[in-house]
């Protein structure tokens, strides 16, 4: 092909791989101002992680109508193929994330007019974990890094350690006092949002694995979610 083709086609894929890392870089700070929101009560910061949510669903529209061009006006194939397939599939995984990082911020601003229940932090650190990962899943498509991937891919398993600790320490709060009731329930589901999120990331990873490999990284990917047989004993009268 001529040279400015080449040059315009290596253009665009650029552009699209920067504007998958802004959407990225976008749901890793929804999800960490969500957090904060939680665990400082603060239903202003909290309100603007729902409006910002817009922005991630604008970014997925953005990113799935520039694949559709570039796939028919440059018919693609092979490792570039799969790259332009594998930032439609990443967008939908970032935008659901920024879903579930709204969600968790509507239920803050909830929790923040209740009394507090135990204590937040694993919630902390639950979300430090979903960050670090969702950031290495971005990094490992920017930079093409298979290697990177498959890391991230089988770094689930911390996070559904903590996810079933907070989901039995949340069960007893509620055992041990009906009006907590309330208030463990909106955790809970945050926690929920928070291990899904940590599923979303792995996805993205697995996606990236296969875009730079063009082979798939083993079904059973490294779980470690209990919650499903959590048992919890009542309070001794």
């Amino acid at each position: 092909m001529p040279e400015h083709i080449v040059r315009s086609y290596e253009e665009d894929l650029k552009r699209l791989r920067d504007m998958v890392a802004r959407m990225g870089g976008l749901a890793e700070q929804q999800v960490a101002d969500a957090t904060t929101a939680l665990t400082r009560r603060d239903s202003e910061l909290a309100a603007e992680v729902v409006k910002r949510d817009a922005q991630l669903d604008q970014l997925e529209r953005e990113i799935e109508a520039f694949c559709v061009r570039l796939l028919a006006l440059r018919q693609p194939m092979a490792s570039d193929l799969r790259f332009i397939v594998a930032t439609m599939k990443i967008s939908h995984d970032l935008e659901r994330i920024g879903d579930y990082a709204r969600n968790g911020a509507k239920r803050a601003i909830v929790l923040a007019t209740l009394p507090v229940i135990g204590s937040l932090n694993g919630f902390a650190r639950m979300a430090r974990l979903v960050q670090e990962n969702l950031t290495a899943a971005i990094d490992a498509l920017v930079q093409d890094d298979a290697e990177a991937a498959a890391r991230v891919w089988g770094a689930d398993e911390p996070v559904d350690d903590i996810y079933n600790g907070i989901f039995r320490e949340l069960l007893t709060h509620m055992m041990e006092d009906p009006r907590n009731i309330t208030g463990a329930t909106h955790l809970l589901f945050i926690a929920k949002n928070l291990e899904r999120i940590g599923d979303h990331a792995t996805n993205i990873a697995e996606t990236v694995h296969y875009a730079v490999r063009g082979d798939s990284l083993p079904e059973d990917r490294p779980k470690s979610d209990s919650s499903a047989f959590a048992v919890v004993r009542p309070p001794e009268a």
